[in-house]
């Protein structure tokens, strides 16, 4: 590393995962979306001019085993039976690839795939356009996008835990 810690990629992962213990369940949901061999370090929502969007696959080869790994990490979790838990990371990229985009983390209860993400989509659009002091942003100026996750708590009430995630590749 040449000591410049701007990512020039990024990937979405998501997972879900279920454990007797609270972390047990965080650990089985990352495991779910692959980023459990990483040492994770939360960060905030920018997405750095010109970075590039891979796959997944294509993202994790690039990374080492007990690497330091900053990500944008949405996780909700639960015990209580039947009960719907989402997370999301909604995305708003400008076309312009020379201007940052923004990354917003969601996460709720009760609501489906489908609802989180927009809700996620919509929250990045508008911190993204408060952000370049503009009043609001349209679908020719910005692309928008969700991962989500959507897990029921099983009858037996052990944890469970989703999250979702925007992985940065330095």
């Amino acid at each position: 590393m040449d000591g410049n810690m701007l990512p020039k990629r990024l990937f979405f992962t998501r997972g879900k995962g279920t454990g007797d213990m609270e972390l047990e369940s965080f650990e089985a949901a990352l495991r779910d979306a692959g980023i459990e061999r990483f040492n994770l370090v939360e960060v905030s929502s920018i997405i750095p001019p010109n970075c590039e969007i891979v796959k997944r696959e294509d993202g994790a080869k690039l990374l080492s085993t007990g690497q330091i790994v900053f990500l944008v990490l949405s996780r909700e979790e639960s015990t209580e039976p039947n009960r719907l838990i989402a997370s999301s990371v909604g995305m708003a990229n400008p076309k312009d690839m020379n201007q940052h985009g923004y990354l917003s983390e969601y996460k709720s209860f009760g609501e489906n795939e489908e609802v989180a993400g927009k809700k996620a989509e919509d929250l990045a659009t508008k911190m993204l356009a408060s952000t370049l002091g503009v009043e609001q942003l349209n679908s020719q100026m910005v692309k928008t996008s969700n991962i989500t996750q959507s897990a029921i708590v099983g009858k037996n009430g052990k944890w469970t835990c989703t999250v979702a995630a925007a992985v940065f590749i330095i």
